[in-house]
């Protein structure tokens, strides 16, 4: 504790520096010196405030799922950690070399959909528009930070046990920008929720936000459905307490999902990497040989969905060798029986859109 104590104080001074820098830029948006284009055509965004973590990905799917089935929604993400640039348009037989993880997932999971990546959102709109004229809503992954684009909806993320009001600037903290940022967010959903959460715990939470009269505060956890098997998904399996599981995760923040396995099984050895890493050979031969090592006569290996996408570049070796690597589900609830408040909330934005 004293130790990185002593770290933060020493890191201050470059939190400071980096503040500054973000609160000009900030400033220069504010005043119009650096220009934010709104489109004719509704863009909701899901970002957040801090380095990862806080849940992006289900929260965009539970929109996808919200809305697909009633108008054309299209995805526009960055595409973090892919090997190539510009815009493309990603089609589910890609390797997440080349679109990201997270837009891969979501086109496997919703081929219905236009899924794209480009590094410039500004760019990535007109472009989907001009190739896909009826789309009727873009969804912008992780674009909280990126002012170039003002969506009309803009949601913020905080993770439940690392809310922004806690956190400090990088590199001593998380955050991307100042904790005031948050009021240009119209939504803020505080995630990863425990499953059982009182209305005192929520009326904590809410003062500590201090939401503006413009903002809603929702409150969401995740529901783990059955694991299915990487390369079948039509093969699943029904997690029993006398099983052990190696966990590989290269995703931000595993505490959630760790605790959630810890209940169902006898034991979890986790293989933790770097967020977004893409496996390596060698990455691979440690979880089998992990795997291996395991007493149980039971015994499984788990992976979240996002994690599944870069897997999959190894597909001959890990079919090959047998392994049974299973993918778990989530999917986005909503506390305090507030899930219709927030569906309608959607909707009424896209119902009464206006440019």
């Amino acid at each position: 504790m004293v130790q990185n104590l002593l770290v933060r104080i020493l890191l201050l001074p470059l939190s400071l520096l980096y503040g500054l820098g973000v609160a000009l830029r900030d400033w220069l948006y504010r005043t119009g010196l650096l220009k934010s284009i709104r489109f004719d055509i509704p863009v909701i965004s899901v970002g957040n405030l801090s380095v990862g973590g806080a849940g992006k990905t289900p929260h965009i799917e539970y929109l996808i799922r919200l809305l697909k089935d009633y108008i054309n929604v299209a995805t526009l993400s960055r595409g973090y950690g892919r090997k190539t640039q510009g815009y493309i348009e990603v089609q589910p037989t890609m390797p997440a070399t080349e679109t990201g993880d997270e837009p891969l997932q979501f086109k496997r999971k919703f081929p219905e959909i236009v899924v794209t990546v480009s590094e410039s959102r500004a760019f990535g709109v007109p472009r989907i528009m001009a190739d896909h004229p009826d789309t009727q809503v873009i969804l912008l992954d992780d674009a909280f930070q990126h002012r170039a684009v003002t969506p009309g909806l803009n949601i913020l993320l905080t993770e439940y046990s690392h809310p922004f009001t806690q956190d400090w600037l990088l590199p001593v903290g998380r955050l991307r920008e100042w904790r005031s940022a948050y009021y240009r967010s119209d939504v803020v959903i505080v995630t990863k929720c425990p499953a059982h959460m009182s209305e005192a715990d929520k009326a904590r939470l809410l003062r500590d936000i201090n939401p503006f009269p413009h903002q809603r505060v929702f409150f969401s956890w995740y529901a783990y459905d059955r694991p299915y098997y990487l390369f079948n998904p039509r093969y699943v399996a029904d997690l029993q307490q006398d099983w052990q599981a190696v966990l590989v995760s290269a995703i931000a923040r595993t505490d959630y999902l760790t605790d959630y396995l810890q209940e169902k099984l006898e034991a979890v050895t986790i293989l933790e990497y770097e967020d977004h890493r893409l496996f390596t050979t060698d990455d691979v031969l440690e979880i089998k040989n992990t795997f291996e090592r395991l007493p149980a006569a039971q015994k499984i290996i788990l992976t979240t969905e996002k994690d599944a996408v870069r897997l999959d570049l190894h597909r001959e070796y890990l079919i090959a060798h047998q392994l049974p690597i299973f993918v778990l589900p989530v999917q986005v609830r909503f506390h305090f029986d507030e899930g219709d408040a927030f569906d309608q909330l959607i909707k009424d934005f896209l119902l009464n859109f206006k440019v």
